[in-house]
């Protein structure tokens, strides 16, 4: 799969099926989407091409009211590449572009620069200055001008409409196995490892604390989780919040890695959310804590066996 930002290299996506959205998540709805734009591009012989947007344009017209990504974009490209997308055209935002009509959008991106022969959308596609352009006005243009238009309906998954705001919910919540469910992946956050009290280290616990996070962290509570170091996957038990034990009120996120022993400091890592365990909790004495963090990695070894 080839990774472009902007429109360079237009032998890799010009006359393509291309799908244009944010993809934050890559969720169930998401994929729904990306098989029939692969399906379609396949039997047409032509690229499978998704354009995205960075930042998302709510980023700048409104950051105050932007919400945190569930996906990094390097990971999302991951992700497309994973069903089959041949070309990622990962477009910078900019506030001139913002300023397009709907119609100008489509004359200037869609026909001149990718020079698309079709189009796969979910029904809730907007695009356009203030959003003026929807479906109908897709399924327009795209007749005015002899392209197709394959329009995929949501994706329903226990009975919950499947969206990137909806599982941003679940995430928010700390229901990470539910948001699993929807998005058809585990739920992953990725942080840079920093320098921590060092607490855990002294109660036979070391762990690696995160910041500089990309994406959304889960409320906070104490989590089973999975990370790859180097190739190999290491199960964990990940606690997110202050600690009241030792009268710490700063949100942290400590992972402990199970079995794991090496110098993690500086490097960037992801975590992949399993399950939640429980609550956090202020405990009597430190022994007390002890025996909980004893717990909570059988309950997160038992968790991860098997993934």
């Amino acid at each position: 799969m080839t990774v472009l930002f902007g429109f360079e290299s237009p032998e890799c996506y010009r006359g393509g099926i291309v799908s244009i959205g944010n993809f934050d998540g890559v969720h169930r709805g998401h994929q729904l989407m990306l098989r029939t734009l692969v399906s379609q591009a396949r039997a047409a012989g032509v690229p499978a091409v998704v354009l995205t947007f960075d930042p998302h344009p709510i980023e700048l017209l409104r950051p105050e009211a932007a919400p945190p990504r569930l996906t990094s974009m390097s990971y999302r490209a991951e992700l497309l590449q994973k069903f089959g997308v041949d070309t990622v055209i990962v477009l910078p935002t900019t506030r001139q572009f913002l300023t397009l009509t709907a119609e100008e959008f489509f004359h200037s991106i869609v026909q001149t620069q990718l020079q698309a022969c079709g189009l796969v959308e979910g029904p809730n596609f907007y695009f356009g200055r203030n959003r003026e352009g929807n479906i109908d006005v897709l399924r327009q243009l795209c007749s005015r001008h002899q392209l197709t238009l394959e329009v995929v309906e949501p994706e329903i998954v226990n009975d919950k409409l499947v969206s990137s705001s909806v599982i941003r919910g679940l995430v928010n919540d700390g229901n990470v196995a539910e948001a699993g469910r929807l998005l058809g992946h585990l739920y992953r956050m990725e942080g840079t490892v920093v320098t921590g009290a060092q607490r855990g280290r002294t109660l036979g616990f070391p762990t690696a604390n995160l910041a500089e996070l990309e994406t959304l962290a889960p409320a906070n509570g104490v989590y089973a989780a999975t990370t790859t170091i180097d190739g190999t996957s290491w199960a964990a038990a990940v606690n997110i919040g202050p600690n009241p034990t030792f009268g710490e009120a700063a949100r942290k996120i400590e992972v402990h890695l199970l079995d794991y022993s090496g110098d993690l400091y500086g490097r960037r890592i992801a975590i992949s959310f399993v399950s939640r365990l429980r609550d956090i909790c202020k405990f009597a004495s430190a022994n007390d804590l002890l025996q909980q963090l004893q717990a909570d990695v059988a309950a997160a070894r038992t968790a991860c066996a098997g993934l």
